[in-house]
């Protein structure tokens, strides 16, 4: 008797009241359900308890799980695009390399609307998962971990949410311009009290972000994020991703000094976008051999986000 009621002191009354964890499930041809680490708490009123299984049983939807898939495939085509007008531009061609410049010439291509509409609804679907990656967010981690992990998701979906809505503007007809946007928005900043420093905060978070798509590329850490397979297949696939993730690290590095210096010269002209911070790489020692480059590892990229379509971890 005592040896049982030992086993019931050591109990953790923590664990009463949570929901187990559901086992993998495997979601579609060469996609795997990661197994559940998060365990919904179970909060003390019960619309908290429905937001919760509402939102995880959204995420094990089907069709929105189909929808965050074709958001990497739209993200990968928008990434080969601009790679492909980087390398026109190191090739001294013309062209804007960046989003705007890539949707603008699939809008013109014989059933690019049609295209546009896939992409921008796959984008979009690609938000609202990382939205509910967001909200679902483990409550077993830190406090610090746990809104850490949020922000991230969260940032991840205001960026695909944008992208989308880019790409529902040309499908609809309309354009835009990344660099005028980005002038704009450094302009307004600059205007406002302190703005210097907050571009110069803004210039700094793009670099670090740059520099985490450098170090996820080189240490391979991208790798938790899909499903390799094996053999021949794995390895070119590692490789897409490794080339990728430095090449995109480069150029998101030069966006944001660029917006450093126009903090710093009190200049928003010098911000520019992607097509700017790309175009900017050809200043440098051997820049158009360097533009050359980070346009194979962008071309590389966008397959890359092909095959985390084909094998996600979602």
């Amino acid at each position: 008797m005592w040896r049982s009621d030992a086993c019931r002191r050591r109990t953790p009354a923590g664990n009463r009241g949570r929901r187990a964890p559901r086992a993998a499930r495997a979601h579609g041809p060469g996609s795997t359900r990661r197994a559940e680490s998060r365990t919904v708490r179970i909060v003390n009123t019960p619309s908290g308890t429905q937001a919760k299984r509402a939102a995880d049983d959204a995420q094990d939807s089907t069709a929105i799980r189909t929808l965050a898939r074709g958001g990497y495939a739209a993200n990968g085509l928008v990434h080969i695009l601009i790679g492909v007008i980087a390398l026109q531009v190191a090739r001294g061609g013309g062209g804007e390399a960046d989003q705007t410049g890539a949707l603008g010439q699939l809008a013109a291509q014989p059933g690019g609307v049609v295209v546009l509409w896939v992409c921008a609804i796959g984008l979009f679907g690609l938000a609202l998962w990382g939205v509910l990656e967001a909200f679902l967010i483990a409550d077993g981690d830190s406090a610090v971990s746990r809104w850490g992990s949020r922000l991230k998701e969260a940032a991840k979906a205001v960026v695909y949410a944008a992208l989308g809505a880019t790409t529902l503007r040309f499908a609809t007809g309309g354009s835009s311009d990344s660099s005028e946007t980005s002038q704009s928005a450094s302009a307004q900043v600059l205007a406002a009290p302190g703005g210097v420093v907050l571009l110069v905060i803004a210039g700094l978070a793009v670099l670090a972000v740059g520099g985490v798509f450098v170090y996820r590329g080189a240490s391979k850490k991208f790798l938790k994020n899909i499903a390799v397979p094996g053999g021949t297949a794995g390895r070119v696939v590692t490789g897409l991703g490794v080339a990728g993730y430095v090449a995109k690290g480069i150029v998101l590095g030069a966006l944001g000094v660029l917006l450093i210096v126009a903090a710093v010269r009190h200049d928003p002209e010098q911000a520019g976008g992607l097509d700017e911070a790309l175009k900017s790489l050809t200043e440098l020692p051997f820049g158009v051999a360097l533009l050359a480059a980070v346009a194979v590892g962008l071309i590389a990229y966008g397959v890359f986000c092909f095959a985390r379509a084909r094998w996600p971890k979602l």
